[in-house]
């Protein structure tokens, strides 16, 4: 699995989650996939095993992922087959973020609904693997 850790402020665990967790909405991992080892990621990131491990147990507690007791960490039942309220559960972390950054940079929340519909329509006549990659 190929992460891209950046020096940008975000937390490392963090990046590792959204990554993934876009990764699975998107169709890159599907539902009984299996995760790499929290030692093997953290190997291949160059990063304590303890970010690993903060970051699956985040996408635990989401509902994205499970971990089997012995063989590993695999990709829960797909976001469609999650209630409209667990998958709001989900979002509402990104929503606090994105209300509490607009509102330092002095935006209204108009301000932000127009970027939000621009941003999507930018998205929408990209093709689903930019889309997904954030490209």
């Amino acid at each position: 699995m190929r992460i891209h850790i950046s020096s940008d402020g975000v937390p490392i665990y963090q990046q590792i989650v959204d990554q993934i967790r876009t990764r699975i909405f998107s169709g890159g991992l599907n539902t009984g996939d299996e995760l790499p080892a929290i030692r093997t990621l953290a190997e291949s990131l160059r990063v304590n095993p303890n970010t690993v491990a903060r970051a699956y147990r985040e996408l635990e507690n989401d509902g994205l992922v499970e971990k089997r007791r012995t063989t590993g960490t695999f990709v829960a039942e797909t976001t469609q087959q999650r209630s409209v309220a667990q998958r709001r559960r989900s979002l509402e972390p990104h929503l606090d973020n994105l209300i509490i950054q607009s509102r330092h940079l002095g935006f209204t929340i108009d301000d932000v609904v127009g970027l939000l519909m621009t941003r999507d329509e930018k998205l929408s006549g990209e093709n689903p693997s930019e889309k997904a990659s954030g490209s």
